[in-house]
């Protein structure tokens, strides 16, 4: 893998980046999502939750289960794995500055959709040193920001 890049779904063209040959994309699955390791990336992924109901009797005890979607957002800091079996750590940090992080398998039906807020630049394929800093270090990474097309400039 060249790019080190994650392509799901229908066969995709993107211009290669800074320095790089363009490469051909992987076809998986349904979903069009591509992403790198230091992107902000919004999971937005099914949660299923069962609930002890008492019934009428002391006895009468029902199951009920909520299905509902919740949403994960973070930086991407390593992408693992092969084919079907490629998994995903997204970091982030929540309240009292305490690092959350989720691994996620990138084939999986619960997930529903995936987004990218920001694309960033690293020269890392991991990057477990964000691990180490605390507050606004562990969340900065450079932003790749889109390029006009010289056409359109004129």
């Amino acid at each position: 893998m060249a790019n080190m890049a994650t392509w799901i779904g229908a066969e995709v063209t993107i211009p290669p980046k800074e320095g790089e040959e363009g490469g051909k994309p992987q076809v998986i699955k349904g979903k069009t999502v591509l992403f790198h390791v230091g992107d902000m990336l919004r999971v937005h992924y099914k949660l299923i939750e069962k609930e002890k109901v008492a019934g009428k009797t002391k006895r009468e005890v029902h199951e009920e289960t909520h299905e509902r979607t919740q949403v994960f957002e973070g930086i991407v800091i390593a992408i693992k794995g092969i084919g079907m079996n490629t998994m995903f750590t997204v970091r982030r940090v929540g309240e009292g500055r305490i690092g959350i992080e989720r691994i996620l398998p990138l084939h999986s039906p619960w997930i529903k959709k995936l987004e990218i807020k920001k694309s960033g630049k690293v020269r890392r394929a991991k990057l477990y040193y964000l691990r180490d800093r605390i507050g606004k270090s562990a969340t900065r990474i450079h932003e790749v920001l889109p390029v006009a097309s010289q056409a359109g400039a004129r």
